[in-house]
């Protein structure tokens, strides 16, 4: 590209959601009002983790891991995107604009192994229970969940690096609501062939390592209930696993129809749908989900709830 005649911008119009005119209060509210919700529940799964000792386990503790990458991933977008649907639009410096990808690529990322690895746990408590106590140590859990979240940490940073060494001559306008690696690389007016490379070699090990490994692992649990001679025995095996598999999903499938099969861009109005799906809603159904369908963090909650009426 010709960079002869531009000058440097520092910093990105973003869009929102356009002009919402007299909708505006109520699509506020109504975001706001589900931020706290998704805040709350999630807090509240790692809090009951912590104190309750019936929920010591590693399906728990990975649970919380996850309620945890939960909030970050929710709070780095949303209190932006709340601004935008008052303001219509707003400026954010390129600094601030980066920033906000990486701190969305490092729960992104923690978040797609974490959901391995509750699928590896589910796995050895199915397939290989006489194992279980002596592979599921507590050191082992530690040291899978620091490896997803330096795994988050280290790829994230990759990525943001290069961008930081990008050029932006403008445009400047963002048609959404954060920012994200395809805006920004269309905007530069640096070459982008070779970070296009790494993010397309990167997508492997993020995004379908992780989902080959769960479905891998599901095909072992699946032929190791059918071999259950009740049907009670099979009933309850299954239900410890049925609320990851909803999880697993609903997050692969927003996933996927943002970043791997993503909308047209003259569908530009359902990739924002989708985002806000995947950055307000799901963090809110997640734990949701293990709260109805889970006796343990049912019988948990009630446990407390009549202990704070004495």
């Amino acid at each position: 590209m010709d960079k002869r005649n531009q000058s440097t911008i520092t910093e990105f119009l973003l869009l929102g959601f356009g002009n919402l005119n007299s909708f505006k209060i109520l699509v506020f509210t109504l975001c706001f009002i589900i931020y706290i919700m998704a805040l709350t529940a999630n807090a509240l799964v790692i809090v009951l983790v912590g104190v309750t000792k019936s929920l010591h386990s590693p399906m728990y503790f990975f649970l919380s891991q996850l309620s945890l990458s939960e909030i970050l991933f929710t709070s780095n977008i949303v209190p932006n995107m709340l601004w935008l649907i008052l303001k219509e639009r707003g400026k954010v410096s390129i600094a601030r604009c980066l920033s906000q990808f990486y701190l969305l690529g490092v729960p992104t990322i923690a978040q797609c192994l974490l959901l391995g690895a509750m699928s590896f746990d589910r796995y050895v408590a199915i397939c290989r229970p006489l194992h279980y106590a002596t592979i599921m140590t507590f050191t082992h859990q530690l040291q899978m969940v620091t490896f997803c979240w330096l795994f988050g940490f280290s790829l994230a940073l990759c990525v943001y690096i290069l961008l930081s060494k990008l050029t932006f001559c403008g445009p400047n306008t963002i048609n959404h609501f954060y920012c994200d690696v395809a805006p920004l690389l269309k905007l530069s007016c640096s070459s982008t062939s070779y970070i296009e490379l790494v993010t397309a070699v990167l997508t492997f090990p993020i995004l379908l390592s992780p989902f080959m490994f769960i479905i891998v692992t599901y095909i072992s649990i699946i032929r190791a209930i059918l071999k259950i001679s009740s049907s009670t025995g099979r009933h309850k095996a299954f239900s410890t696993c049925s609320s990851h598999l909803i999880i697993v999903c609903m997050y692969y499938g927003t996933l996927s129809s943002i970043y791997i099969f993503p909308p047209r861009e003259n569908s530009i109005n359902l990739n924002k749908g989708l985002s806000v799906l995947y950055t307000l809603v799901t963090p809110l159904l997640n734990p949701l989900i293990y709260s109805l369908r889970n006796q343990d963090i049912r019988g948990a909650i009630f446990k407390h709830i009549q202990y704070l009426r004495l």
